[in-house]
């Protein structure tokens, strides 16, 4: 089969398209997946530069998302049969083969039905940002109806689904964007107040929304002096999210005075340590998406979508910046 083969770390060249052994079912837990679309993700291309949390496994293939039509199922697979369409996120990280392939072969507890409403570029897109934003504003902030959200970067791949899923459970929602183009498209997709980090300051612009108090949510997905920033754009007794590691240096000052909590969130981890109840709920969160999708709740933007020879181009793209939503390799 054809399949991007990563041979080393380095530059986006170190991505080649190569044929490799078509995988096989080894497990009757797995499924065997003909991939239709990839997605990838800004872990892909830091996977690629610094290496994988496998350095001693290589080659390997990257994409930790994907979605295709099952050919195969092991004895022991009861929810899917073969023609199923499916998606997920699961390989990818230096293990498992990846999705930048014709197919892979996936543990069955680990996936979801693909929304109908959803094509296949669309949905390969979704499951990874879709994971993060749900487990950070349910599984750690905990949010519900009439709470006051801000979420940093709102146009990026995981800001555009958190503002949906907050605003689809009755959450108030402010976001920073940088750019008038970025700004409309957040407030399409429902959000309440926008300010421009470029023009604006945030932290003061949040508490004029809030009538001083802050947000009662901060979500942040950029990490280095915004995780401290939002200390003071916090409530008290508030929650801070983040999808980054602290700098080392951090003032953690604002966020003590302030009674603040904060959590992490880092949606590989159950796959890189085989949490196998933790990757069963997130499947279940892709499930409960399907549904969100099907119903009109919610929707997954796509900036580009590009052939999967064309792997390299797509990661000096995701590394340019800037980008409105997500990207996905076609594979058949």
């Amino acid at each position: 089969m054809k399949a991007i083969l990563m041979s080393d770390c380095g530059s986006p060249e170190v991505l080649q398209l190569a044929d490799i052994d078509t995988p096989k079912i080894s497990h009757e837990h797995q499924v065997l997946v003909r991939l239709k679309a990839a997605g990838i993700n800004p872990i892909d291309t830091k996977l690629r530069s610094n290496g994988t949390y496998y350095p001693d496994l290589m080659p390997t293939v990257l994409g930790c998302d994907g979605a295709g039509v099952i050919e195969a199922v092991g004895d022991a697979v009861t929810d899917f049969k073969p023609g199923d369409e499916v998606y997920y996120c699961r390989g990818g990280i230096g293990g498992p083969q990846g999705n930048y392939a014709e197919y892979s072969v996936v543990d069955a507890r680990y996936i979801a039905h693909k929304p109908q409403s959803l094509d296949f570029t669309h949905a390969a897109a979704a499951p990874l940002v879709l994971i993060t934003a749900w487990e950070s504003l349910f599984d750690r902030a905990r949010i519900k109806a009439g709470q006051k959200v801000l979420i940093h970067a709102g146009a990026g791949g995981v800001g555009h689904v958190a503002i949906q899923l907050a605003k689809s459970t009755g959450c108030e929602v402010i976001t920073t964007v940088g750019s008038e183009e970025k700004a409309g498209f957040v407030k399409a997709l429902g959000a309440d107040t926008v300010i421009n980090y470029k023009s604006q300051d945030v932290v003061q612009a949040t508490l004029d929304w809030s009538g001083g108090e802050g947000a009662d949510v901060v979500f942040d997905t950029v990490g280095g002096p915004v995780f401290e920033q939002s200390f003071a754009a916090t409530r008290p007794y508030g929650h801070v999210v983040s999808l980054l590691q602290h700098n080392a240096n951090t003032d953690w000052k604002v966020a003590r005075l302030r009674n603040l909590s904060t959590s992490h969130e880092l949606m590989l981890s159950p796959m890189f340590f085989n949490w196998h109840q933790a990757e069963k709920h997130q499947a279940d969160i892709l499930t409960q998406c399907a549904s969100l999708f099907d119903a009109g709740k919610l929707k997954i933007e796509l900036a580009d979508t590009r052939p999967l020879a064309q792997a390299a181009e797509a990661h000096r793209r995701i590394e340019q910046g800037g980008m409105v939503g997500k990207l996905a390799l076609e594979i058949a």
